[in-house]
């Protein structure tokens, strides 16, 4: 069953589906969010989050230095100016706004976020509460764009700025995948929980980057014209390097990470340093399951034969067969592109499903990937009897995932990271390790 993307009744907002300085010449595309007509006042703000263009805010949430050297915690509410928030239209939609306006960037914000909680909140068949929700009745969406970076944290949102290697500036508030990102490790702390401090594992850390980046990807395509762009520029042949598997875009040739990777475990045998990096076995498994359930419906239709499935599972290894897998895709997608669309629109909610399942039966402490195998393992026998188990078991194999250990952490974890960092310490334990470092 599909994650509803877009609710008759709801409320209106226009939303850029990738960075717009990747197409200045694109207008953002109209989505219907759940929470009705009328019931978004202005920020724009509801029961569950505001959003805000603060002034002069400086420094961003988070784990701060005081003057004389002590940390304090620094959280919201932003009790400064802001400037004029975005209001809705006499009937209660945020569509109007003009996209050079600040307006519109607090109204794309919020809209991108209720967009993707509305997708995931579909998956796991209920409300996704904020993690900070015992302390925060709201949480503060925040665009700041003096901040070169963008994190989710206990009460907060806040969403930077970016410079790519080729000195294109763009704002996080107006990429989806950088909003979606953030959303996507509120999901995980809401579902799977931040592990006690003494039970946290190195793979945990991959975990939850793996899992934001998933649900960016999978969010993505709930907008038809990427889905549409995706299939016309590969037709069908989702290993090629395209709008997919290129997460969080800063400009045409340049991507933060690639989710269709061959990373193996193997490369973290002696130890690991970035979270970001150790997510990618993690990441590229489930892509490639996502890719491969994506064969499997193309066979149910019968658009794709038997050998194209079987060359097109070498293709990211074997690159010799490069060519002769396009070439085979162009043929089988040629007159049956609506097949071609609604088999990809089957993968995505299966794996949606199946991920949105799996984290919320998944410990916060002593996680590792294989646990994460495993528990997807377990939900396809639930959801299908077991259709897609050695899919899996074929792919986090393929990742050396249970068969090579982990090895240590070499070095503390950048300021970027989001364990031990600003991104989603709370007040507890803040408190907890202020008493360790007395002790």
């Amino acid at each position: 069953m599909a994650a509803q993307a877009n609710h008759p009744g709801g409320t209106r907002f226009r939303l850029y589906p990738q960075a717009p300085i990747l197409d200045p010449e694109r207008e953002p595309e109209v989505v219907i969010v759940s929470s009705p007509a009328g019931t978004i006042g202005p920020g724009p703000e509801d029961e569950r989050m505001y959003a805000i263009n603060p002034v002069d805010k400086w420094p961003p949430y988070g784990m701060q230095t005081a003057r004389d050297g002590s940390p304090y915690m620094y959280l919201p509410p932003w009790d400064g100016d802001i400037y004029p928030p975005a209001l809705p239209d006499e009937e209660g939609h945020f569509d109007y706004l003009d996209v050079d306006s600040p307006e519109f960037l607090v109204a794309h914000l919020f809209g991108c976020v209720r967009f993707v909680q509305d997708i995931w909140e579909g998956y796991l068949d209920e409300p996704i509460e904020w993690h900070s929700s015992d302390t925060f009745e709201k949480m503060e969406l925040v665009n700041l764009p003096a901040f070169d970076n963008s994190r989710i944290g206990y009460g907060f949102v806040e969403f930077g700025s970016s410079l790519s290697k080729n000195d294109v500036f763009t704002l996080d508030a107006t990429n989806f995948d950088i909003i979606a990102h953030e959303v996507g490790h509120g999901i995980i702390y809401s579902t799977v929980g931040v592990p006690d401090p003494r039970e946290e594992t190195g793979e945990y850390n991959g975990f939850h980057e793996s899992a934001a980046d998933l649900v960016a990807i999978i969010s993505s395509l709930h907008f038809d014209s990427v889905v549409d762009e995706l299939l016309e520029n590969t037709e069908g042949n989702l290993y090629m390097l395209n709008r997919l598997n290129r997460i969080a875009e800063l400009s045409h040739n340049e991507q933060i990470r690639i989710a269709s990777n061959t990373v193996t475990m193997s490369q973290f045998i002696d130890g690991w340093r970035r979270e970001h990096v150790l997510s990618q076995p993690l990441t590229g498994a489930i892509f490639d399951v996502l890719v491969d359930i994506f064969h499997e419906q193309l066979l149910d239709r019968r658009v794709i034969s038997p050998k194209l499935e079987m060359l097109a599972d070498r293709y990211e290894y074997q690159p010799r067969y490069q060519a002769l897998v396009q070439e085979m895709f162009s043929d089988a997608y040629a007159g049956e592109m609506p097949a071609f669309k609604e088999a990809l629109l089957d993968a995505r909610d299966i794996i949606g499903h199946y991920l949105a399942e799996t984290w919320r039966r998944l410990p916060a402490e002593n996680l590792n990937y294989l646990r994460v195998g495993d528990t997807l393992c377990e939900v396809d026998q639930d959801l299908s009897g077991g259709e897609y188990t050695e899919i899996i078991v074929q792919n986090f194999e393929y990742r050396e995932i249970g068969r090579v250990p982990l090895g240590p952490q070499l070095a503390k974890l950048p300021k970027e990271n989001h364990m031990d960092s600003s991104r989603w310490m709370s007040p507890g334990r803040w408190e907890y390790d202020a008493q360790m470092q007395e002790s």
